[in-house]
């Protein structure tokens, strides 16, 4: 071996011992939120709009005029939203926007030591490394919106799912009463666990215990409102379907816009048709999860294990809960992080598909993402011609993620697999419970379907 080579293998073995050390990796999870936060206070484009402005006058009204929105009227969030935008007044209103940078970061680092086995195991230290790098790439916004206190929840959730499946689906419930997407992750538990009796018992009792709140405050159908908010909105301009209209906006085609709506506060999109495409946009979301749902059946009937199945079937599900939205704001990206740090997370323990290229592809899109919002986002409401092709790109490979998940599920759903007994649950995701043994996951019906 020359001199040269011997160098290159030399310095690859350190960076490697370098980067596999849990304190270089926390060190760098503290930079990365302290940048994100420096960005999110003082960055250009107003990225912490919604926290330091929105959800601060949501909790001003609460607190100094006693009317609460989700309670006293409707609201475009699940009433579990407003809690932790209340914590974030713990230490006074002046502090709002600080404390909630806190309290996400406070979250992330639960999640972060939950994926890499409370110090006890570097098994998963590669994958606390892509989501190190997924929020820097994304930006901002992965800690400036309300999904920004979900996503580290449904990480808890998705890495409790090999051991302790109820408690999973609690955490992943109590997520879906802050923002309404990991609902997708708990229809997919249910798909492919074979114990879904007692996964959907967990998920309704804890919702019934969320609304029997809701209602003992006085929230009547409020509770609910956060349906009927989102059916009645119309084509955001991020979203894919959005393109069209962008487009011709851009070619001069009469009467086709951009415009702010007061009322959601939100930029739109209007022109001829848009009312037709957002009174098809979730019917068309149904079907498309209905056909997803119906080729992971398939792969459970043929015996595909559920390690090889559930992150597949989560990330088609999210992605397709993206794809086929009428919102598509630059903060659901973070949504695809949970299926893909699952992905990982099996595949680091020797289970499921190789994740490899998701996990590519969703770091493109964060980078895309954060390519216009928030320092470019006036130039897209201006319908520049390169921001226009940014965000036609970017919505562009999130069906190429979604093809990829769909055709992973198809494989399963073909291919007759072997179920390989494991010792315990924890085989195929790495023992993150730090309170006492985990339970086994076989008994909790993580075997086969």
């Amino acid at each position: 071996m020359s001199a040269t080579a011997s160098n290159r293998v030399m310095w690859l073995s350190l960076a490697r011992s370098i980067a596999g050390n849990p304190i270089v990796l926390w060190g760098a999870f503290v930079l990365a939120h302290f940048w994100l936060g420096m960005l999110n206070l003082y960055g250009t484009g107003l990225p912490l709009g919604d926290v330091s402005i929105v959800y601060k006058f949501w909790t001003d009204q609460a607190i100094i005029a006693h009317y609460w929105v989700g309670i006293d009227s409707s609201w475009v969030y699940p009433i579990v939203a407003m809690v932790p935008m209340l914590v974030a007044r713990a230490f006074g209103p002046e502090l709002y926007s600080s404390t909630w940078l806190s309290l996400v970061m406070l979250l992330d680092a639960v999640a972060l030591a939950m994926m890499t086995g409370w110090g006890r195991s570097r098994q998963n230290i590669a994958v606390g490394w892509w989501w190190v790098g997924f929020l820097l790439l994304l930006g901002p916004i992965s800690l400036g919106r309300i999904d920004s206190i979900t996503v580290p929840i449904a990480i808890v959730g998705v890495l409790l799912i090999a051991s302790r499946p109820r408690a999973a689906t609690v955490v992943l419930t109590v997520a879906t009463w802050i923002k309404v997407w990991p609902a997708a992750i708990i229809v997919a538990m249910v798909i492919a666990l074979r114990d879904r009796g007692r996964i959907i018992l967990a998920g309704l009792l804890t919702s019934l215990a969320i609304i029997a709140v809701a209602l003992a405050l006085g929230s009547g159908l409020n509770v609910f409102s956060f349906i009927t908010q989102q059916a009645s909105r119309g084509l955001q301009v991020e979203a894919p379907i959005s393109n069209v209209w962008l487009w011709q906006a851009f070619a001069g085609v009469p009467n086709t816009f951009v415009y702010y709506d007061t009322t959601l506060l939100t930029w739109q999109v209007r022109g001829i048709g848009v009312e037709t495409a957002s009174a098809l946009m979730t019917p068309l979301l149904v079907m498309v999860a209905i056909a997803i749902a119906v080729i992971a059946v398939l792969a459970t009937r043929n015996g595909a294990p559920m390690a090889d199945l559930l992150p597949s079937l989560s990330l088609a599900f999210v992605a397709a809960f993206i794809a086929f939205n009428k919102v598509g704001s630059p903060q659901y990206m973070t949504w695809l992080a949970v299926p893909v740090i699952l992905g990982l997370a099996a595949n680091a323990a020797g289970r499921g598909p190789l994740f490899r290229t998701p996990a590519i592809l969703v770091l493109v899109l964060a980078g895309l993402t954060q390519a216009f919002y928030p320092y470019l986002y006036h130039y897209l409401l201006g319908l520049n011609a390169v921001i226009l092709v940014v965000l036609s790109a970017r919505n562009l490979l999130l069906f190429v993620l979604l093809g990829w998940a769909i055709v992973s599920l198809w494989r399963a759903s073909r291919t007759s697999a072997e179920i390989v007994p494991l010792a315990d649950g924890s085989r195929w995701l790495p023992a993150v419970w730090p309170f006492g043994a985990t339970t086994p996951g076989l008994d909790s019906g993580l075997k086969e379907n």
